[in-house]
């Protein structure tokens, strides 16, 4: 039986996703997880550093001296890693990783910047603190970890950044143009 496949075409009379309207909801929905993902992290960094009586209390905030990896290096990490992760904590390597982490993910997130490199660093950074807690208490396997790391890949992958991001305009910079990694 012959095949009935449709050969793929570019041709500019079909519509891209972008133009169609359930693409234009599509990339709108992941811009919206892409951003309020970043504020997550933002938030963590902000809180951290000033604080704000959420996580942390002004006199344990980063700019009064407190150490803000301290807290899940100490108290939040369990199993067979759990001693490695404990030796970092109140030390001044942590507590600047931990914050240029965090800053720079959900900065990259809410402008929709570098999504390669926070795909990269983004996720390796996440796997690091799921392998912090092993094993989950709520799950033999998965945490919200791995799914951030799927999200910064779907992002990065899906030119999240383009839609009320600053991704196009980033992209187009010579730096980015010459080292595209840095999309």
């Amino acid at each position: 039986m012959a095949s009935t496949q449709t050969p793929v075409t570019t041709d500019p009379a079909i519509p891209s996703l972008e133009q169609t309207k359930q693409g234009r909801v599509f990339s709108r929905l992941l811009a919206t997880i892409r951003i309020t993902t970043g504020w997550i992290f933002l938030w963590s960094f902000l809180d951290s550093a000033f604080g704000l009586r959420f996580s942390t209390e002004p006199d344990a905030a980063w700019i009064a001296g407190g150490s803000p990896a301290a807290g899940w290096l100490e108290h939040g990490t369990s199993g067979p890693l759990a001693p490695m992760f404990q030796a970092l904590a109140g030390t001044a390597f942590a507590d600047v990783m931990y914050m240029v982490a965090m800053l720079g993910m959900g900065l990259a997130l809410i402008l929709g910047i570098g999504l390669r490199v926070n795909a990269v660093a983004g996720t390796a950074i996440v796997v690091m603190m799921w392998a912090g807690s092993l094993p989950p208490d709520n799950n033999p396997f998965w945490t919200y970890h791995l799914l951030y790391g799927l999200l910064f890949v779907l992002f990065a992958v899906g030119a999240a950044g383009h839609t009320w991001g600053l991704g196009r305009r980033w992209e187009q910079l010579p730096i980015v143009q010459k080292a595209p990694w840095l999309k």
